[in-house]
């Protein structure tokens, strides 16, 4: 290997195709470097539930002997994955961050996993989740909370429920990885461990062999690096899928190799004071920078209230959530034999004072919001607002019953949105910040148009823990 371990471990998907097709590195050395990470460093950092090592080693030969026949798959060729623990790979268990049942070994690949195996891509593991992926904090009382790696000194939250996969990707274990989002659970933990992560519009990637929260609002997205890597991942996940119905619509379409380009004369929502008052100061901060860089690119700003506010839109989704989880899990948590995240039990158990009328009403309150907001952005191309509204604080002082990081997650999926999460600095404790473009749905074109330009001026996405090497 010619190229600093230090560097591969934090190389963009392209650095490394580079490098790749230079004959510089091959698959398998990068397989290996990561795997040595792992051991190193995962006993301290959690993010793994699972980690296929020989698997993975055998791969990466495939692909380095297809490479050398002249049968490269594309820009995922060789590169690797990890696995958020809901979705479904054949033979292997499925826990969903739960203990309360045996894990159930898969019976098939879920198409999510499938298509980024066909495109190339190399899985490395099962990452952790929180409990069926029902809270913004990543912790998990059961199986065990990943540690955010830019501070290891304190045990600080990773952010939730894509806790592990968003680890895997700031510590340099994976080149990539997927989870999944139903109220913030790709942009939290992207944002608090200073990577990206995107939202997807419901029904862009296929959800099937994924173990479901709420129909309603989960979608699957990717976590990655940088923006560029974010939209190699999106063009192998997205498009119809017969299996999922939800995917009937999908586009299909290729986003990268993203060009550069210029952002000038876009419109751009920015949210309104009238909502600040819960994000922290040092979050402000760092988005009020954020917003700069995009006037200096000659973004328009359009300052105008939201017709749901986020703290109803926290609400109606909150609610969504409970009585769609209690539909499909509330029998397994109600066996008070059984050991579950009390947290989440708690979350899952108020879908059960849920009625059916009342379901009925607060689907009916989400349609007019989505149509409000429709209406309301017909004048802007993007949203952008703080992707969280605090930093990641001490496991410690976590409270359960409060759930900021949701704050401006939940509005999202909500309103059937998608949404960039973008690294944007520090906060005041010297933890990631990150801002969200926000756009319609299917405007994910739109949004990562946005994200790069930003990322091009700003370069924060290189930034990377101190320390792990």
């Amino acid at each position: 290997m010619t190229v600093p371990s230090s560097e591969l471990a934090f190389a963009s998907m392209s650095r490394l195709q580079a490098l790749l097709s230079a004959g510089e590195i091959c698959s398998r050395e990068l397989v290996e470097l990561q795997l040595s990470r792992i051991d190193r460093l995962d006993s301290t950092l959690h993010a793994y539930v699972d980690v296929y090592r020989e698997q993975a080693l055998a791969a990466a030969d495939g692909m380095d002997a297809l490479r050398r026949a002249g049968a490269a798959l594309g820009p995922l060729h060789g590169m690797t994955v990890a696995v958020k623990d809901l979705f479904d790979i054949e033979g292997r268990p499925t826990t969903g961050g739960s203990v309360a049942q045996l894990p159930r070994i898969a019976e098939a690949t879920s198409t999510a996993v499938r298509r980024l195996r066909q495109a190339g891509a190399i899985v490395l593991g099962k990452t952790h989740t929180v409990e069926f992926a029902f809270g913004g904090w990543g912790t998990n009382a059961t199986m065990g909370t990943p540690r955010n790696p830019w501070d290891m000194q304190v045990h600080r939250v990773p952010g939730g429920s894509s806790s592990g996969s968003a680890v895997a990707v700031a510590a340099g274990l994976a080149c990539a990885a997927i989870g999944t989002d139903t109220g913030g659970s790709v942009r939290i933990p992207a944002g608090l461990c200073g990577v990206v992560g995107l939202k997807t519009t419901h029904g862009l990637i296929s959800r099937h062999g994924l173990i479901e929260l709420c129909p309603t609002h989960d979608t699957v997205g990717p976590i990655t690096r940088d923006v560029a890597d974010c939209a190699l991942l999106l063009d192998a996940l997205a498009g119809p899928d017969p299996l999922d119905p939800a995917s009937a619509m999908a586009p299909v379409r290729r986003l990268g190799p993203l060009p550069g380009g210029s952002v000038e004369g876009l419109r751009a929502w920015v949210l309104p004071q009238s909502e600040y008052g819960k994000i922290d100061a040092g979050v402000l901060t760092a988005y009020h920078r954020a917003l700069d860089v995009f006037r200096a690119l000659g973004v328009t700003m359009v300052d105008k209230d939201l017709p749901t506010s986020l703290a109803d839109a926290m609400q109606i989704s909150g609610q969504l959530m409970s009585a769609e989880a209690y539909a499909r899990l509330g029998p397994l948590f109600e066996r008070d034999e059984l050991r579950f995240d009390p947290h989440v039990r708690r979350r899952i158990l108020l879908g059960r004072d849920v009625s059916a009328s009342r379901y009925q009403a607060l689907l009916a309150s989400r349609a007019r919001a989505q149509a409000s907001m429709q209406s309301a952005m017909a004048d802007v191309d993007v949203c952008i607002f703080p992707t969280n509204a605090v930093g990641a604080i001490a496991l410690a002082d976590v409270d359960e019953m409060q759930t900021p990081l949701s704050l401006l997650g939940r509005f999202v999926n909500l309103l059937n949105l998608c949404s960039l999460a973008v690294p944007a600095g520090f906060d005041a404790m010297g933890m990631p910040a990150s801002v969200q473009i926000i756009g319609p749905s299917f405007g994910e074109a739109v949004a990562m148009q946005m994200g790069h330009a930003y990322q091009d001026a700003t370069h924060w996405h290189l930034a990377h823990p101190a320390g792990l090497g």
